[in-house]
């Protein structure tokens, strides 16, 4: 491979590692921050948060972003090892660059059609690794200049004295082990919760470490009667919001099993805080393009007693959710056949939950209110569970 073949692929390598991480960043502080605004969030149709937020930004629990680092770190190793070694393995490692690239390639021609397509959703950083990937793909098979028929005899060749070089094997050892790390260490699973402080040392001492932190906690009256019940939960909710959709998810079984146990004394309110400027004036720059019609059409459905499974749909179906599409759901699943007619009265109510939350001090989803307890994003399951047990202990239920 020419040097300039070798420097042109290091230069896309690292615009796409570039790229790469910085969407990796990006997710993960969506993941740990309910309320994060990404910096490629631009309008609602160059949004980065909505690529990586739907089914197509992870695999496997992972951030495809995360698998995209990785892969140009992989190449961007081979392709500073071909000025180096045998004159053999630096003939093979464009072959070795350009089935790499072509790999790459058919997943990111993937990744754009779900995003131009079905999420009708532009990336910014995605396009960029997109372009990335494509230059790499046609400079490598450009510099290939042998048949690739016989690429799997230089692989075993050039693996052979892989494990004759020491540098050689440490580089692949680090890399190996960062790639590990990076996957199986970081937690990618489940985090779109915000921990609150407290619940690490409640894991290593049962419960007593958050009861601690949580009995600890300021409470704030919240205007919400209890008709006669010991907990009282509120929780300000957007139908677009990734980690609302989690809690809604997790704790439906334990406020099941609480109110099974203890008939009445579980009380749980959802209120309506879209991140929606059309209807939420204290997010002006909101993404949830069609979080105010949501909240309409649950209102509405459940007024046709069809409310739950409305909700269902919706939060199944968040990535994808447009104000048409919540009016077609409402009416199929909702059995709402005036939306239009009902819209304008019914946001107004919306709006009602919307200043009590500015009140309450309410600036990002999910925020609940366990008596008084003020829980920005959540809290882990089970320690949700520890709240609402705590609770129930403290009014001697």
């Amino acid at each position: 491979m020419s040097s300039l073949a070798r420097r042109l692929i290091l230069l896309f390598a690292l615009a796409g590692l570039v790229a790469a991480t910085a969407s990796t960043y990006v997710h993960y502080r969506l993941l740990h921050e309910s309320g994060y605004l990404s910096f490629c969030d631009i309008s609602s149709t160059v949004n980065c948060t909505q690529a990586y937020l739907s089914r197509f930004g992870s695999f496997r629990g992972v951030p495809v972003a995360v698998l995209g680092a990785l892969w140009f770190v992989l190449v961007s190793i081979l392709a500073a090892a071909s000025g180096r070694g045998p004159q053999s393995f630096r003939e093979t490692v464009p072959g070795y660059l350009f089935v790499l690239a072509t790999l790459a390639l058919a997943a990111v021609l993937y990744l754009a059609y779900a995003s131009l397509v079905i999420l009708k959703t532009v990336c910014i950083l995605c396009l960029v690794t997109y372009a990335a990937v494509a230059g790499i793909f046609l400079i490598s098979g450009a510099a290939t200049s042998f048949p690739m028929t016989t690429l799997p005899r230089r692989t075993f060749r050039d693996l052979r004295t892989l494990a004759s070089s020491r540098v050689a094997l440490v580089v692949a050892l680090v890399f190996v082990l960062g790639s590990f790390a990076a996957i199986a260490l970081v937690p990618w699973h489940g985090r779109a919760i915000a921990a609150a402080p407290g619940q690490a040392a409640a894991k290593s001492d049962n419960t007593s470490g958050f009861e601690q932190w949580y009995a600890s906690q300021e409470r704030v009256k919240v205007p919400v009667s209890d008709e006669g019940a010991k907990v009282v939960i509120v929780k300000f909710n957007d139908y677009q919001c990734p980690p609302c959709r989690l809690t809604y998810m997790q704790y439906q079984p334990i406020l099941a099993d609480f109110r099974a146990k203890a008939p009445g004394q579980i009380k749980f309110v959802a209120k309506d805080f879209p991140l929606d400027p059309e209807c939420n004036v204290n997010a002006p720059s909101g993404r949830h393009q069609a979080a105010c019609e949501a909240a309409v059409a649950v209102r509405l459905a459940h007024a046709k007693g069809k409310g739950e499974p409305l909700e269902s749909w919706l939060f199944a179906n968040q990535e994808t959710l447009t104000p048409a599409g919540v009016r077609q759901a409402a009416r199929e699943i909702g059995g709402v056949d005036s939306f239009d007619a009902d819209y304008a009265r019914t946001l107004e109510q919306v709006k009602t939950d919307i200043a009590l939350a500015s009140l309450l001090g309410v600036r990002a989803t999910p925020t609940f209110f366990i008596n008084g307890v003020r829980i920005q994003g959540g809290l882990q399951p089970e320690f949700f569970e520890a709240a609402i047990a705590y609770e129930l202990k403290k009014a001697g239920k």
